[in-house]
C-alpha cells in the first residue's frame, strides 16, 4: 500500500516540487528516495531539479512578489486565514505523513500540526499590525515618520525534526510581512513541505508567492545565497551549516535569521521535590526522541538531592515505550537514520571511556536498526562529547553541582546558547539565574515554553534573530524613513 492510499485525501501526497503553482519534474532524470525510518520501507521519490529550475523559482517568487505586496494586509490575512482552516481540516492527514517519513508518535505529529498551524493564523493577525511611527520633527516644516515595507523573495531551509512547524513558524511571518517564499525542506521529510503547498494552493494563496524546491542541499544553498534577488534566508539547523550559510550571503548582503545548535542545561535546584523534577528533566529530554534543540542535554543536579533525583529519573525513563510511531502507547519513535544511531553510540562510549557510569540503555532491546533505547548516564564532566556536542538523540548525562555560582559556570561552558531549564521555587536563585544564564530562552519550573507569542531563538553559536512573537515578523520587514517638507519651503529659510 501506497503512502497515497493511506490518506483521506490522496491528493495531499506530492512526488514533486512545486514553483509557479505547478507541480515540477526535476529535468536532469535525478531523483531521491525516501524513506520510513521505522520500517525502511520506501515511501516515494522526490526530484532533484537542476540550477536554472531554482532560478526559475526565483524568477516566479519576484513575478508575484509585485502583486502579493501590493496586496492589504486584510486581504492577505483572509488567505493565510484559509490556509490555517485547510490545515486544521487536514490535521490527520498530516499527520499521517508526518509520522510515516519522521518516524516521531502520531499524537506528536498531531500536535505538530497544531503547533505549526498556530503560526499561520498568529502571523496573520501580526500582518495587520505591521505599524510604522511618527517622529516629532527637529526639521522646520517637515513631518517624519517611518513605514514598514517587505524585504522581497526569502529563502527557507528547513530541517526534518519539525518538518511542519519550521515551515509555517518562516512563511507565515514572511508571507504576512508581504514577502514571497521559496522553501527547501530536509531531503528526509520532503511530503509534510508539499502537503503544505498544495494546502496553500486551495487557499487560493497565489500562484509563486509558495514555492517548494527540491534537490541536492549544498547546490541549492549556493544558488539561493548567491541570488540577489532572494533578500532574506532563514535556516534551521546545525550550527555548522549555519556558519556556510552565513557566508555564503555575505556578497548578496541578505537579512539572515538563523536558529542553530543547542545544548540546553536543565538545573535543578537544592529545594525541589526530586522526584517532580526528574519526571519534568525526562519530558524535557526525550521529546522528540531527543532529536529537538530545547532538549535537555546536560542536567546539572544541586548534590544534595543528586542521588534521589537519578533515582526517580531512571524509574521514569523505564517507563518509555520505544516503538513505531503509528502503534499505540509509543512515547518515542525512531531517529531519523542509521548515522544519528551510530553518532549517538559514539557519544555514549566516550562518556563511558572518560568514566561516566551507564545506567540505562541496552541497544540489544532496540526494535529495528534505526531506533536507539533511551541512554542514562551519570558523573558526566567536562571533558566528555556529551558535554560539548548536541547529542540529537534519547542521551541523558546527569551531572552533581555544589552552589548556584558553580552551576551558573558550568551551564554557561559551552558555544550554544539557545535555551535553558530551571527547577527552583527560590526566588532569589530564580533571579540570579535567569539573569546569569547566557541563552536567549529560559524556562522556570515548565518544560513547555515555545508557541505563537514567543520571541524563539538563541545567543552565541545558537543562532541570529527571533521567529514567533510580535519580533518575528519583523526579519521580513524593511523600516523605510521618511521627510514630508512643506511644499514652498527652502530648507534654512
Amino acid at each position: 500500500m501506497t503512502l497515497s492510499n493511506k490518506l483521506s485525501d490522496p491528493r495531499l501526497f506530492r512526488q514533486y516540487a512545486y514553483v509557479d503553482g505547478k507541480w515540477t519534474h526535476g529535468e536532469g532524470g535525478r531523483e531521491e528516495a525516501v524513506f520510513d525510518p521505522a520500517t525502511g520501507e520506501k515511501l516515494g521519490h522526490i526530484p532533484w531539479l537542476e540550477a536554472h529550475q531554482i532560478s526559475e523559482a526565483v524568477d516566479a517568487a519576484e513575478a508575484a512578489f509585485v502583486h502579493w505586496r501590493a496586496l492589504r494586509a486584510d486581504e492577505r490575512y483572509e488567505r493565510l486565514l484559509a490556509w490555517y482552516d485547510l490545515l486544521q481540516a487536514n490535521r490527520e492527514d498530516l499527520a499521517l505523513i508526518m509520522t510515516l517519513e519522521q518516524g516521531k508518535p502520531l499524537p506528536d505529529a498531531r500536535g505538530e500540526v497544531e503547533y505549526g498551524a498556530s503560526f499561520v493564523r498568529w502571523f496573520a493577525e501580526e500582518g495587520k499590525r505591521t505599524f510604522g511611527e511618527t517622529i516629532p520633527s527637529h526639521i522646520p516644516n517637515a513631518a517624519l515618520g517611518t513605514i514598514k515595507e517587505p524585504v522581497g523573495i526569502a529563502a527557507l531551509i528547513t530541517p526534518w525534526n519539525f518538518p511542519l512547524a519550521m515551515i509555517t513558524r518562516k512563511a507565515a511571518a514572511a508571507m504576512a510581512a508581504g514577502c514571497t517564499v521559496i522553501v527547501k525542506p530536509a531531503g528526509e521529510t520532503p511530503f509534510s513541505a508539499l502537503a503544505l503547498a498544495e494546502l496553500a494552493e486551495r487557499a487560493g494563496i497565489p500562484a509563486g508567492v509558495f514555492n517548494v524546491v527540491l534537490g541536492d542541499p549544498p547546490e541549492v544553498s549556493r544558488i539561493l545565497c548567491a541570488e540577489d534577488r532572494v533578500k532574506a534566508l532563514s535556516f534551521t539547523g546545525s550550527t555548522r551549516v549555519g556558519r556556510l550559510l552565513l557566508e555564503q550571503c555575505a556578497n548578496t548582503v541578505k537579512r539572515v535569521s538563523l536558529e542553530l545548535g543547542g545544548n540546553a542545561p536543565f538545573i535543578v535546584g537544592p529545594d525541589m521535590d526530586p522526584k517532580e523534577a526528574a519526571f519534568a528533566a525526562v519530558a524535557a529530554k526525550f521529546q522528540t526522541a531527543g532529536q529537538d534543540c530545547l532538549a535537555a542535554d546536560r542536567i546539572l543536579v544541586h548534590e544534595s538531592i543528586h542521588d534521589e533525583f537519578v533515582e526517580y529519573f531512571a524509574e521514569r525513563m523505564a517507563a518509555l515505550t520505544v516503538g513505531n510511531g503509528l502503534e499505540s502507547e509509543v512515547d518515542l519513535g525512531p531517529l531519523i537514520h542509521r548515522q544519528a544511531v551510530e553518532k549517538a553510540a559514539a557519544i555514549v562510549d566516550d562518556a563511558i571511556s572518560k568514566g561516566a557510569t551507564l545506567l540505562a540503555g541496552d541497544q540489544t532491546q532496540a526494535p529495528g536498526e534505526n531506533f536507539f533505547m533511551p541512554v542514562l548516564l551519570t558523573g558526566v564532566t567536562h571533558d566528555m562529547k556529551i558535554w560539548h556536542e548536541e547529542s540529537f538523540a534519547p542521551v541523558a548525562g546527569i551531572t552533581a553541582y555544589a552552589d548556584d555560582d558553580q552551576v551558573i559556570e558550568m551551564a554557561n561552558d559551552t558555544e550554544y546558547g539557545l535555551a535553558a531549564y530551571i527547577y527552583t521555587h527560590d526566588i532569589r536563585r530564580i533571579w540570579k539565574l535567569l539573569r546569569a544564564l547566557e541563552f536567549g530562552m529560559v524556562s522556570v519550573n515548565s518544560v513547555k515554553m515555545t508557541g505563537p507569542p514567543v520571541p524563539f531563538g538563541g545567543v552565541k553559536h545558537s543562532g541570529l534573530g527571533r521567529e514567533g512573537g510580535v519580533t518575528g515578523i519583523d526579519e521580513y520587514l524593511e523600516t523605510k524613513y521618511y521627510c514630508l517638507g512643506a511644499l514652498g519651503s527652502v530648507s534654512g529659510s
